[in-house]
């Protein structure tokens, strides 16, 4: 992973503030990175922080939650900030999953609240060092179930 990170920004409508402000803060760090958003999450930014390039994807309903995850299994994404509401229910419940769930196979960066993601901006990793991270091997997973 190099020093200019591929980042995912997403957040739930309860949360879409927090993110806003987040990133406004650290609008300068952001700069420094290759950005991509759901779509409304992506354009509120763009609005809010006009120095910051955003590729925008599909709203999250529409796709663009399962688009952030073929990046991530693609190898195309390093850090995930994904901003959940948990107390509202998320009609597209099993895509916040599923997300999530990539994170964790390919061991990529996930900060789902703002604690969370204040720790990881602020990492000499995320902006001043390369960082190569350990990958799980699931050639074993993967021939088990090939072989059945």
């Amino acid at each position: 992973m190099h020093t200019r990170k591929r980042v995912g920004l997403v957040a739930h409508d309860g949360r879409k503030k927090d993110l806003i402000e987040w990133a406004k803060f650290n609008e300068g760090t952001l700069a420094r990175h290759d950005l991509y958003a759901t779509g409304t999450t992506g354009h509120l930014l763009m609005k809010a922080c006009p120095s910051l390039a955003i590729t925008c994807l599909k709203s999250g309903p529409l796709g663009g939650d399962q688009q952030l995850g073929a990046m991530i299994a693609e190898g195309r994404l390093d850090v995930l900030i994904f901003m959940t509401d948990p107390m509202t229910a998320q009609p597209h419940d099993v895509d916040v999953k599923a997300l999530t769930r990539l994170s964790t196979v390919y061991n990529i960066v996930l900060a789902m609240t703002r604690s969370t993601a204040d720790f990881v901006i602020n990492s000499e990793f995320f902006d001043r060092r390369e960082y190569t991270p350990v990958r799980a091997d699931y050639e074993s997973h993967t021939n088990r179930h090939a072989s059945h």
